[in-house]
């Protein structure tokens, strides 16, 4: 008879159980607008329709969706990115390997055109694609009466890893093809002492491109890049696979949970890919037992230099490399602007919250003291630019004033918030600096 009754209830429970599903299912629709509300500022049913994969809402800065994470040699750059496709509209790795809008050398279609390259390593490469796709500096640019009516075009000829002399051997180059160029803005500072430093550590010239870009390529030619590289580097490739298919399905949910809960899916696959690019780029710059074989040559020391010697060393070749970028530039009368870049690994009184320390800060990372030590020898050496006529500006402390995240990695790299207050810090010093100088002139 009890089991009779219990049967008999079963129904009810399933009723209460439909219910209660049914209210758990609204109740997370309900979350997951408000939630997409908070994020997109617009309601999920009436959202626009998504042409960009950065417009969805995955932070994907530094993942590289369409190409090999492996760069190419170049005969003259050292490397370079594989020409191709990226997931920004209007955007690719060009014939060249940077990434813009256009192939180059780029001649002006019209007389009204002003031209601006953009020089420097992967935070110059982030600010062109911001500049190309918000026009900060062209907006500063347009409040002075003689270029107010100019159609302005930016080239970016950054690449993550760049550091100099590699920005002035990429200007002379582009220069003797022909490449016109109405101004030229220089980001750099972290990837001299950072990349350099690494140079040293592994006996590898100072001047010579970044070793950490460089070391897999070598031993690709060589034949011997590590097993545990190159397990990594197929775990990396299988989880950008997973990142394009999350992606693929996040524009194609019909309700906010799905966005919710397939965002959250991505979002951790990219952050096991920025851990899985960390542990390639400690295992693939570990020095083979013997190189004497290397088809490919790289200028070596006999032993490690001490940190004061070759941080002095790196930041005269920074200065060197500046004067000279300078000096070519003003035979032909286009302005040569120059940005320290903001690192968090060098100390301001700005205040980090705790959610931007867990990603903005890594303590095995090997930039830390090489940003700490490199620094301030490189701001020792403002006084020797501006001495050479050279204008530099320096941003170290372009972050402080604000309380919201700007960093994006452990590294250098800045999210939109932050690329909007450099993107403003250096269209703004620009403007006030061409403003003193028309001033100056007005009065001779």
């Amino acid at each position: 008879m009890k089991d009779f009754k219990s049967i008999k209830k079963i129904p009810e429970i399933l009723k209460i159980a439909a219910i209660n599903l049914a209210l758990l299912l609204v109740f997370l629709e309900l979350g997951s607008l408000g939630w997409y509300f908070l994020k997109h500022k617009q309601f999920f049913y009436t959202r626009s329709n998504v042409q960009d994969k950065s417009a969805l809402g995955i932070n994907l800065e530094g993942v590289r969706l369409n190409q090999s994470i492996i760069v190419r040699l170049h005969p003259f750059f050292g490397f370079i990115e594989k020409p191709g496709p990226d997931f920004r509209p209007g955007f690719k790795v060009n014939n060249y390997g940077f990434m813009s809008p256009y192939d180059y050398p780029l001649k002006k279609t019209k007389p009204n055109q002003f031209i601006i390259g953009v020089f420097g390593g992967s935070v110059a490469s982030n600010y062109g694609i911001f500049e190309v796709q918000n026009k900060i500096l062209p907006q500063y640019l347009k409040q002075l009466p003689g270029l107010k009516d100019k159609e302005f075009v930016i080239l970016s000829f950054a690449t993550g890893g760049y550091k100099q002399p590699q920005q002035l051997l990429i200007l002379n180059y582009f220069l003797a093809l022909g490449q016109e160029l109405d101004m030229v803005v220089n980001i750099d500072g972290f990837n001299e002492v950072a990349l350099s430093n690494l140079n040293n550590k592994n006996k590898i010239d100072l001047a010579m491109p970044s070793i950490q870009h460089l070391m897999p390529l070598t031993q690709l030619a060589n034949n011997s890049l590590s097993v545990k590289a190159m397990k990594t580097t197929l775990r990396i490739q299988e989880t950008k696979t997973k990142i394009n298919q999350g992606l693929e399905s996040l524009e194609h949910c019909s309700l906010a949970a799905c966005d919710a809960l397939i965002s959250v899916y991505v979002q951790n696959l990219v952050n096991n890919y920025r851990k899985d690019t960390i542990a390639f780029e400690k295992e693939r710059t570990k020095p083979q037992k013997d190189e004497s074989g290397s088809v490919i040559y790289m200028n070596t020391n006999k032993s490690v230099l001490e940190d004061s010697v070759a941080f002095e060393q790196i930041a005269s070749q920074w200065v060197k490399s500046s004067i000279f970028m300078h000096k070519v530039l003003s035979a032909s009368n286009v302005p040569y602007f120059q940005v320290l870049q903001p690192n968090q690994y060098y100390q301001t009184k700005r205040v980090f919250g705790e959610a931007e320390k867990q990603i903005a800060f890594n303590k095995d990372t090997p930039y830390a003291k090489a940003v700490e030590i490199g620094y301030p020898v490189l701001l020792s050496k403002l006084p020797n630019l501006q001495k050479n006529n050279i204008t530099i500006f320096n941003g170290v402390k372009v972050f402080d004033k604000t309380k919201d995240v700007v960093y994006v990695d452990s590294c250098c790299h800045y999210n939109q918030a932050g690329q909007a207050i450099f993107s403003n810090y250096v269209g703004r010093s620009i403007l006030e600096y061409l403003q003193k100088n028309e001033a100056r002139s007005k009065k001779k």
